[in-house]
């Protein structure tokens, strides 16, 4: 049977390896032997969405800090419910974990039956990062100037326009709903595999529209390959401030954020759950990750496990009541 406990063996390798690299690998491992192997981590979408924009640079950095490697596995699938399943049923022995968002929180209303319990199959540990929804258009689909232009065209030609979101019961999929309630407005829904994929076919001219999470757009508009019109709530954002928001464009209450969080099976041991949320405090808190998370517009809500545990109830009868609302039902 294989043991993650420690030797003495294991001690002195570890500190001659770290006297080659420059490395302490074993710095926070040494009380509890966590992490004495690599550590395998679910994104449940494609690579090249919002998660994966943070998933990996945080990877990354927990492989410096614990010189074990935290493996992405990208299971995309039915907004993101897929991945969530297979988490919910991954060992809980602290080598499993899972980053999901706040699709996640949406999903139980959307969906008439999942194959698992977010708030009693998933230990939530640590939110990650936090980001404003923008909508985004392809310039050469929509050669609309400025928000109250698109907003003109849109409201010409019912049906005509298109917007692809990261999946049914995403925040791209409800940020989409409300838009077309509090404006009025009919544009055709397409779900993808994920925001990553929906975001290459907006670039390519193949959809038209995206409200997506600002953490997988803010490098393709500054690129220029798509064009940022607004952003949600009424706080302009750093990455963007020549982009206005909601409340400026007379939407007050346009308000949707999207947020990436780490979860791990119920069972995972609280001493390692407590180890996995220090290391990612101590990753995003780095100069390089700082740097990361700055570029695409996010902040990070340093929160408590039983806050953020909290947060997650309150997101989950937050959305219930707008999915209510705006009928949204699953394409």
């Amino acid at each position: 049977m294989h043991s993650n406990r420690l030797t003495r063996r294991d001690v002195l390798r570890a500190a001659a390896a770290a006297g080659a690299t420059g490395l302490v690998p074993f710095a926070h491992a040494q009380g509890s032997g966590w992490p004495a192997k690599p550590v395998m981590m679910i994104v449940p979408f494609p690579a090249g969405g919002g998660t994966d924009a943070f998933a990996r640079p945080l990877a990354a950095q927990f492989a410096k800090q614990t010189g074990k490697q935290l493996i992405i596995d990208n299971r995309g699938g039915a907004g993101g419910t897929v991945g969530a399943a297979l988490a919910a049923r991954a060992a809980p022995d602290g080598y499993n974990l899972f980053m999901g968002a706040v699709h996640h929180t949406i999903a139980p209303s959307i969906y008439p039956r999942l194959d698992y319990d977010l708030q009693k199959d998933l230990v939530p540990i640590t939110l990650v990062a936090r980001v404003p929804q923008v909508v985004v258009v392809n310039p050469q689909r929509v050669p609309a100037k400025d928000f109250k232009e698109f907003l003109a065209m849109v409201k010409s030609s019912p049906g005509k326009y298109n917007y692809g979101s990261a999946g049914n019961g995403t925040s791209h999929h409800l940020a989409g709903e409300l838009f077309k309630l509090q404006t009025k407005t009919f544009i055709t829904h397409i779900p993808y595999r994920g925001a990553g994929p929906a975001l290459q076919d907006l670039i390519a001219g193949n959809c038209d529209i995206m409200f997506d999470g600002l953490g997988s757009s803010a490098n393709h508009i500054k690129g220029g390959r798509i064009k940022a019109l607004m952003v949600s709530g009424n706080k302009r954002n750093a990455a963007i401030p020549d982009v206005p928001t909601a409340a400026e464009m007379g939407l007050p209450d346009y308000t949707v954020t999207t947020w990436y969080g780490i979860w791990a099976p119920k069972g995972t041991p609280a001493d390692v759950q407590q180890h996995v949320a220090d290391e990612v405090r101590k990753a995003i808190q780095t100069p390089e990750l700082q740097a990361i998370w700055q570029q695409q517009g996010a902040e990070f809500p340093n929160f408590t496990q039983p806050q953020f545990a909290s947060f997650i109830d309150g997101e989950v009868k937050r959305w219930a009541q707008v999915v209510k609302a705006s009928n949204v039902k699953a394409d």
